[in-house]
């Protein structure tokens, strides 16, 4: 084997449930405790000090650069100090990165770590009480990512640029594209996600332990409001969390000086990378993704494996339609089981920082089924930036495997759009946006005669009301230059 082979030797994760917002770490304390909880789990706690590199997860904290301080922390002050740019595709695309430099001998131990307290927040907002958090100063000797607007001119001019706005547009429009009623399509989706839940159920690191039948999640209620149609609360990802996790890679000839039980080792076979239009009004149609198609089936080409041969996939899941796009680009069947940890909004969504849990979930189950493969997908934007990797205790047949599909993504079709359009037009999507238990703006994505995309937004309480129990994709319509909608 290749003495430059990298492997992942330690992995933790860490839930704070505080009952006194006062006894609540900062995120940045968090990455430093899931920094020695995972070297805790790789038998050998000494070994942080002889980290090389720190990467950090961005979040949505305000830490100016917060690696220098992890790295002050564990005692390994010298390493290279990392961050990325915001995406869901960041921790995939960071160990993709990261198992790169190793097995090119430019990193033999590298420290991955994220952490957010959304819960914490939230009550804290509740009270009226702000938590204290650190200054940190200094630049990062590397970024890895490229930051870009995911929003267009075009949604933007209609105030579209959310993803509890974008994602149900998206479940709308595949909804029609598969010739589904509202009714049926409800049905399946929730108990897709109750499965979901029943993951979680047995996550010992999952937020919300308790399974939710597929009743529940669809029936909106109390406790389980609407947000934007068709998805009531418990088809979003849960983002109030305190949530924080580590990875800890290395090479295996330094997994070997440092005497790490193989045992702990997981091997990344492959990764890929690529990202579907920043724009969404640039995309062909509202219901696929030709990244993860192109990127998510080549990962599985480079690892010599097909869908049949994965034993546990995790596959991202911030909104039901996430999930079901990503199996059909993949050929993932709906009815296996397609979370390790009960998914985003069960197990946890810690915004950017999800996929880190994925993976030390899946090294978890790896470890306790010798020679099984699993799969990681990661997503960020609305459905824009992909990343893909391939693990397993046993050793890959070959050096680590890592493409970026970017140049055959963008041969793929688009669509021309239009900001200011007058006219007759067809709606291809839309969604209701709730206030309180109110409806109170519908958004549509339309197509003019000529094929452009265009967005319009209605706030007719009756088409509001009509619009959660009827069809609207594929009906005629009008909008006026200033983007209002009439039927």
């Amino acid at each position: 084997m290749n003495p430059n082979t990298p492997v992942i030797i330690g992995v933790s994760q860490i839930l704070q449930r505080v009952a006194d917002l006062n006894d609540a770490k900062e995120p940045i304390d968090l990455m430093v405790q899931a920094a020695f909880k995972a070297a805790q789990d790789s038998g050998k706690p000494a070994l942080l000090e002889a980290v090389e590199s720190v990467r950090v997860i961005r979040g949505f904290w305000k830490y100016h650069q917060p690696a220098g301080y992890v790295a002050e922390k564990i005692g390994c002050s010298n390493a290279e100090l990392v961050g990325t740019c915001y995406g869901g595709n960041m921790v995939q695309s960071t160990l993709n990165a990261t198992a790169v430099d190793i097995v090119s001998g430019e990193k033999s131990l590298v420290l991955l770590t994220g952490a957010e307290i959304g819960h914490s927040l939230a009550k804290a907002r509740k009270n009226s009480q702000e938590l204290p958090m650190k200054e940190t100063h200094g630049e990062y000797d590397r970024l890895i990512g490229q930051e870009e607007p995911m929003s267009g001119e075009a949604e933007v001019a209609r105030s579209i640029r959310q993803p509890i706005q974008i994602y149900p547009i998206f479940e709308n429009a595949l909804r029609h594209h598969q010739g589904e009623t509202i009714e049926e399509h409800q049905v399946k989706v929730s108990t897709m996600w109750a499965g979901f839940s029943q993951v979680a159920a047995r996550n010992p690191n999952a937020w919300i332990r308790e399974a939710v039948d597929a009743t529940a999640i669809r029936t909106p209620g109390k406790t389980n409001r609407m947000v934007s149609f068709p998805y009531p609360k418990l088809m979003n990802s849960n983002n109030s969390v305190d949530m924080a996790s580590a990875i800890i890679m290395c090479s295996v000839a330094k997994a070997r000086e440092l005497g790490v039980d193989e045992s702990q080792w997981v091997y990344p076979w492959v990764g890929t990378d690529a990202h579907d239009t920043y724009k969404v009004s640039e995309r062909d149609n509202l219901y696929s993704s030709p990244a993860i198609r192109i990127a998510g089936q080549r990962a599985l080409e480079l690892a010599g494996l097909r869908v049949d041969d994965l034993d546990f996939v995790d596959v991202y899941s911030c909104f039901p339609v996430a999930v079901q796009v990503a199996a059909a680009e993949l050929g993932l069947s709906l009815d296996r089981e397609l979370t390790v940890t009960g998914g985003l909004t069960f197990g946890g969504g810690p915004l950017n920082n999800y996929v880190m849990h994925s993976i030390a979930r899946m090294v978890e189950l790896l470890r306790d089924s010798p020679g099984k493969k699993g799969f990681v997908t990661a997503n960020g934007g609305f459905l824009t930036k992909h990343a893909f990797g391939v693990y397993s205790t046993e050793a890959p047949k070959g050096d680590y495997k890592h493409e970026n599909l970017q140049a055959e993504v963008d041969a793929c079709p688009t669509r021309e759009w239009l900001v200011d359009y007058d006219g007759d037009v067809t709606i291809e999507s839309y969604t209701v946006m709730f206030s309180g238990d109110e409806p109170a703006v519908g958004h549509f994505a339309c197509l003019t005669p000529n094929g452009e995309r265009t967005w319009a937004n209605s706030s007719d309480p009756d088409i509001l009301q009509d619009m959660q129990v009827t069809e609207y994709c594929g009906r005629a319509a009008r909008i006026d230059g200033a983007g209002n909608l009439t039927l």
